[in-house]
């Protein structure tokens, strides 16, 4: 059975403080300087927490920002056109846990003509226990991995990324704590099973795991020599006092709070090497690098693994056809393996 890297909340709460002391060589490259003017910016689970910084920041630096959620509609985009005096702030519904909502979140995207220079994919989810979707799997699962294996697919078959600014730019909000998750587990991937508390915070690092693993076969598939290049990266924004436990039970939603406000980042903190790593000049051509907050780092080496990440490729999207009969694969994606990397 596949495992995180951690099963007991507060523990993994109390390691993210060490995180706060580690060195940040790159934080001084963070400036004004950095800006998006004339740039569309897609943002997923942008209503609140870090995406919603994010969202903050870069329309503050001049970006055009849609903010992609399944709640605070119009809310949390009204917020941040007072705060910043941006008039090109749009919101959408795309709730990751609904294929039909993904799906029609596209089709919107395509009558509207919209296209994005950078997209940024921070929507995530930690649960006290399992849970089904209407397709059948784990939520969990779903938003934090396959909804976004979906969500690129039908932005690259739809064409909606942006070559304005030259190469289009994903960004796989990730975390540290991938490191030491077990190798995936092909026998139950897909399943859905019954579980807990303890399961569903190792499940979190086991899935970031899976996230980063695609992404570096997205980068492999993608950034062909006969092909326009897709930059993609990855970053691990560091603790920060985020929304995502809200489901959690009472007794342990109200120690994590705790923790989180008194210890961790604010989300507008933790939005900050997002933003450097989005809109700096720094990362060009440098596809597949992953950043730890401000520092360069290598993920995890199982990450790196081309047999394993070819299977979970072709496992993907075998599950996706399975329970979505609106599944429609980019050719790229489909390709087999030795001909998408030479």
């Amino acid at each position: 059975m596949s495992h995180g890297r951690f099963s007991n909340p507060l523990v993994a709460a109390l390691t993210g403080v060490l995180d706060l002391f580690r060195a940040a060589p790159l934080r001084q490259r963070y400036t004004s300087d950095i800006r998006f003017d004339g740039k569309s910016v897609l943002i997923t689970g942008a209503n609140s927490g870090l995406g919603f910084a994010v969202s903050e920041e870069i329309a503050r630096r001049g970006g055009s920002v849609t903010m992609a959620c399944r709640s605070g509609i119009p809310g949390a985009g009204e917020r941040i056109v007072r705060a910043t005096g941006s008039s090109s702030i749009d919101m959408e519904r795309c709730d990751l846990s609904d294929l039909a909502s993904i799906h029609a979140f596209v089709q919107r995207l395509v009558a509207a003509r919209k296209s994005f220079d950078i997209v940024i994919l921070n929507a995530a989810v930690t649960l006290p226990a399992s849970r089904r979707t209407a397709s059948g799997q784990d939520e969990m699962f779903l938003v934090n991995y396959l909804s976004n294996v979906i969500l690129v697919n039908l932005l690259l078959l739809h064409d909606r990324l942006s070559r304005a600014h030259g190469e289009p730019r994903l960004i796989f909000i990730s975390s540290d704590s991938h490191r030491g998750s077990s190798a995936v587990d092909f026998d139950e991937f897909g399943r859905y099973f019954d579980y807990g508390v303890s399961k569903a915070i190792a499940n979190y690092s086991y899935f970031k795991l899976l996230l980063n693993t695609f992404a570096t076969e997205l980068d492999r598939r993608l950034n062909r020599p006969d092909a326009p290049r897709v930059q993609i990266n990855l970053i691990c924004p560091g603790p920060v006092n985020s929304n995502i436990i809200k489901e959690a039970p009472w007794l342990l939603r109200t120690l994590l709070r705790g923790i989180f406000f008194v210890i961790f980042k604010s989300p507008a903190r933790g939005a900050q090497p997002v933003v450097y790593l989005a809109g700096s000049p720094d990362f060009e051509g440098r596809s597949n690098q992953y950043l730890h907050m401000f520092a360069d780092k290598r993920m995890d080496d199982k990450v790196y693994d081309p047999v394993a990440a070819c299977r979970l490729w072709e496992a993907s999207l075998d599950l996706w056809r399975t329970i979505d009969v609106e599944a429609s694969i980019f050719p790229p994606f489909d390709a087999p393996r030795k001909a998408a990397v030479g």
